[in-house]
């Protein structure tokens, strides 16, 4: 006969998580206070030897935040979706565009003119 599915084999009744003699001593670690411009307070735990970085994303609000609790930085500035006619508008302007189309027109008609298939 099969016995129950619920017993938790390689372990006894009692026994206790392992401790510090079987895991060995824990490194030496430094404590470090970042702060965000939401004013939340991140305790982040580094090793001693370990380079502590200036700033730090805040694990609450994802806002970078810094160990300065009187200026923390400030929110990235996230600019708008932009459109391919945005980015075109950029590079040139309504003059540049105007003259570029009536070549474009001008190549258009010659090509039917001249009995090209186009397309």
């Amino acid at each position: 006969m099969a016995g129950g599915g619920n017993a938790i084999r390689g372990s006894r009744v009692g026994a206790g998580p392992m401790g510090e003699a079987e895991r060995g001593e824990a490194a030496p670690r430094q404590a470090v206070t970042y702060f965000c411009a939401h004013e939340h307070r991140s305790v982040i735990t580094f090793s001693i030897e370990a380079v502590v970085p200036e700033s730090w994303d805040c694990p609450k609000c994802g806002l970078p935040a810094s160990m300065d609790s009187d200026n923390p930085p400030p929110a990235p500035k996230i600019e708008p979706y932009k459109t391919h006619l945005a980015y075109v508008k950029e590079r040139r302007s309504d003059e540049e565009a105007e003259v570029i189309l009536d070549e474009a027109i001008q190549l258009l008609r010659t090509r039917r003119k001249s009995g090209e298939i186009i397309f």
